[in-house]
């Protein structure tokens, strides 16, 4: 069994018994996966016990990066290979599936995809090193304007570099551009203007998306990133807190 879910933010209690019943049939060799922003935030006491939780259930838990996660922290862990592709190994049963790579998962093909440029930062990112950095959070603090701090709540890796995308474009030639399950956090820049019409810029991510989106065969693309549950033509599929099944 495949299930799927949107972001999480750090927060897993919608895998919960009592909130997901469907996970007393399920066993390691079954999945989960989230659709960007698992929440790898640091190494607190509090995160450790709900990675912990979370490494006790029933299923194995995989995930793709989104535009909130520690990067300084997931570039930590080691790279392991895993089911064809790339991965990092977070905690035991959870497993980040890394940008650009496939994997043969229950008898299907994935590509997966992490990543998204952030949209609540109208208010700048901050650096902790600048001189007249407490009186800018001070000022910002008292407004309206959302903020990040570079390195504590905001990193440049949430948008992939140029060998990400390349992995990604050599990854496809190679299995001929036709996969089944594509898992993205943000999405093509023509599904997102769907979902948000003017009020999500396009970027390099959402452009590469498009293209690959023009270009493979494939049969559906999840994501997260919107905050939306919903169904986008015939192949999309935006989640949030809803879990579908898959497989």
């Amino acid at each position: 069994m495949i299930y799927i879910t949107g972001d999480c933010h750090g927060d897993y209690r919608r895998f919960s018994t009592d909130i997901f019943p469907e996970q007393k049939k399920m066993t390691k060799d079954d999945f989960m996966i989230i659709c960007g922003d698992f929440g790898l935030w640091d190494e607190s006491g509090e995160q450790r016990y709900w990675r912990k939780w979370l490494s006790q259930k029933q299923f194995t838990t995989l995930w793709v990066d989104g535009n909130h996660e520690n990067y300084d922290l997931l570039k930590s862990y080691p790279v392991e290979q895993w089911s064809g592709g790339n991965v990092q190994v977070i905690a035991p049963h959870i497993i980040h599936l890394m940008r650009g790579q496939l994997y043969d998962i229950d008898g299907l093909r994935f590509f997966a995809f992490g990543g998204a440029k952030s949209h609540d930062i109208s208010g700048g990112i901050l650096e902790p090193e600048d001189l007249n950095f407490k009186r800018k959070k001070k000022v910002l603090d008292h407004g309206l304007e959302p903020y990040r701090i570079n390195h504590l709540s905001w990193w440049k890796e949430e948008i992939p570099d140029k060998d990400e995308f390349e992995t990604g474009i050599r990854n496809l030639d190679q299995c001929g551009w036709k996969v089944d399950i594509i898992v993205s956090h943000c999405c093509a820049t023509s599904i997102q203007k769907e979902i948000c019409g003017d009020n999500c810029e396009s970027d390099i991510l959402t452009e590469y998306f498009e293209m690959i989106r023009n270009r493979c065969d494939f049969k559906k693309w999840l994501f997260g990133h919107y905050h939306e549950n919903r169904n986008v033509g015939s192949k999309f599929v935006v989640l949030y807190e809803q879990i579908v099944r898959i497989v």
